[in-house]
């Protein structure tokens, strides 16, 4: 009677098991505006692409064109054009639209910051769900949502309040591009696949490595069974179509050139010449499996090869910064490093939970030969092992590796955990239990790592993050509003916060197309006074703006010792800047820059 209850039971959750997905959702949405409220209302956006998203709605809101990206803010008066389309805009946009008449304009920008990045959360929830219920069956799917949350550290990270950045919607992406691989109903997996990719590209090219993969995984499914060949032709269909509509609606006048960041002509005919060779090789349909392997290479080798002539532009960075740029800048970026290159304490709890996901594949997927999960298992556990790989690329792959590594975990977890819950020791049952959920969720790590003999950092670095922290802040950015509009002298790192949460200019963001003043900055604090003031003139810059001890200020004391900054830290402060009080515990220092000669004693 009771295995009975049990099974009607376990039908019922698996039955609703969209709606219990998304009141999971709700909960974990509540909890987490609960959890950041001070900083929700603290307007808390602590990355520089979260201040510059904002920006980028309030211009949207203030009437600047759809396909006008141009942030005047920055580099005035002509500013720069960011290479972001508008497409996560709208939910931020739509919230404070929404909550505008209730609360006011303020107050409704906080609230749609804390709540637009938890929706996306709720895609990417349903997609792992998705994909876990089809390969593994019974109430697995809700120990992958708790994997998610409680698991994916880097993941979830994302999806936090004030995290307003296209991360966590290109993730909710990639979320349903694994579920669309898993889908047994081909047709419907092509689609879901082909417009999650074209959606991904849409918002960024971030995720395009995992968007070629996932097509590279259609096309070999194909090539293994000539029946899969209705998935490979929807997905052809959606992918290129998509990417054409994405482009048409969300392409903004900067990116209708060719250039090689977003989704330009050059990676628009590149989608839509894949999504054509991929149909016409699915209405060939050979049945011999050599002659399908034959044609997917020949079209895989015309499009690589007509993509090098046509755009060889692009075969480089597709940043296509100066050498100068990359050398000062870019490649300094920690999370463009790959995950050997960083500390352990900091690699070892990202790896954790992929490995755990490609040995639980693995299993997986051995133990479903010669079934029909067989051909579920195997494009996931590609698809993960690949995600794992591009972490030896980038460190920036941990969100994207973790969330992929959740239905191999899962499947392991659902091994493992029934034996210890099965055995006749009430030892084993219950700490065996503990014990083997911590291990193959990855939450060990997190509490392994402090065990580890690992040098404590040094003072300095403490003073770094101290500064760092308080700098940004709207108590210490505040009283610059008691100033005229103006166009302020700063760090690359503080430009998008400042023209954020005060009214006045900046002259540089880190962003690969403000290129030319990003290095106007660094020659400014790393040179003379006089090159710096030069500098500052030809930018229209009034005020100098620093932050003591910043982290981008040691790289100017590091490299430049002498330079300009480096005497502003000793307090060797020029003539022609004239000191503006600020309030007694400001992290901050403030001058006005004079231009007119200084005037001579008689």
């Amino acid at each position: 009677m009771q295995n009975t209850t049990d099974r009607s039971l376990v039908r019922e959750l698996d039955r609703y098991w969209l709606r219990l997905t998304l009141l999971a959702w709700l909960a974990v949405g509540i909890w987490f505006l609960f959890d950041r409220w001070n900083a929700i209302q603290w307007l808390s956006l602590g990355d520089t692409d979260d201040n510059m998203r904002l920006a980028q709605v309030r211009a949207l809101l203030n009437g600047q064109g759809w396909y006008d990206l141009r942030q005047y803010k920055l580099n005035p008066p002509g500013g720069f054009d960011i290479h972001w389309s508008r497409i996560v805009d709208l939910p931020i946009a739509g919230l404070i639209l929404l909550l505008q008449p209730f609360v006011g304009t303020a107050q409704a920008e906080r609230l749609a910051c804390g709540i637009a990045p938890i929706l996306p959360l709720s895609i990417a929830m349903i997609g792992i769900a998705a994909t876990v219920r089809r390969l593994v069956g019974g109430l697995a799917w809700p120990l992958a949502l708790i994997f998610l949350v409680a698991g994916c550290t880097s993941t979830i990270l994302m999806f936090m309040p004030d995290r307003i950045d296209h991360h966590g919607w290109q993730l909710a992406m990639l979320s349903l591009t694994v579920a669309g691989l898993a889908d047994p109903k081909g047709a419907r997996g092509g689609a879901i696949v082909g417009v999650a990719s074209a959606v991904s590209l849409t918002i960024g090219l971030e995720l395009l490595p995992y968007a070629a993969m996932a097509g590279a995984i259609i096309a070999l499914r194909w090539i293994w069974d000539r029946g899969d060949v209705q998935r490979m032709s929807v997905y052809a269909l959606t992918l290129g179509g998509g990417s054409a509509l994405g482009y048409a609606l969300f392409a903004s006048n900067a990116n209708q050139v060719l250039r090689c960041d977003a989704l330009t002509p050059v990676w628009l005919s590149a989608m839509v010449a894949a999504g054509a060779f991929l149909f016409i090789l699915g209405r060939l349909n050979p049945e011999r499996r050599a002659v399908r392997l034959a044609l997917a290479v020949v079209a895989g080798l015309v499009i690589a090869i007509g993509f090098a002539l046509v755009f060889p532009q692009c075969l480089g960075r597709p940043e296509q910064v100066s050498p100068e740029l990359a050398r000062n800048w870019l490649d300094n970026v920690r999370e463009a490093r790959p995950i050997y290159k960083h500390p352990f304490r900091t690699a070892f709890p990202i790896v954790t939970l992929p490995v755990i996901g490609i040995i639980g594949a693995c299993i997986a997927t051995w133990r479903a030969r010669g079934s029909d999960k067989f051909n579920g298992w195997m494009p996931v556990l590609l698809f993960c092992s690949f995600a794992a790989a591009m972490l030896l690329w980038q460190a920036r792959a941990a969100p994207a590796a973790q969330l992929l590594a959740v239905p191999g975990a899962t499947a392991l977890a659902c091994i493992v955990l029934p034996w210890c819950l099965g055995h006749r020791s009430i030892f084993v049952r219950v700490l065996g239990t503990v014990t083997a959920f911590m291990a193959v969720s990855g939450l060990f790590s997190g509490i392994a790592i402090k065990y580890f003999r690992i040098d404590p950092p040094s003072n300095r670095v403490q003073i770094v993050n101290n500064a760092s922290g308080r700098c940004p802040t709207i108590p210490a950015l505040a009283p610059l509003d008691k100033l005229p509009a103006q166009t302020i002298f700063t760090f690359v790192d503080l430009g998008p916060r400042l023209i954020t949460v005060t009214h006045h200019n900046a002259v540089a963001g880190p962003y690969h197309r403000n290129g030319d003043a990003i290095l106007d900055v660094q020659h400014a604090f790393k040179g003379t006074p006089e090159n710096f003031r030069a500098i500052a003139k030809r930018h229209g810059a009034t005020l100098l703006l620093i932050c003591p001890n910043m982290a981008e200020s040691t790289i100017y004391r590091a490299r430049a010792p002498g330079g300009f900054y480096d005497e502003l830290a000793h307090n060797k402060v020029p003539a022609w800047l004239e000191p503006v009080p600020l309030p007694k515990k400001s992290p901050l220092r403030l001058w006005k820059i004079r231009y007119e000669p200084a005037a001579t004693a008689d």
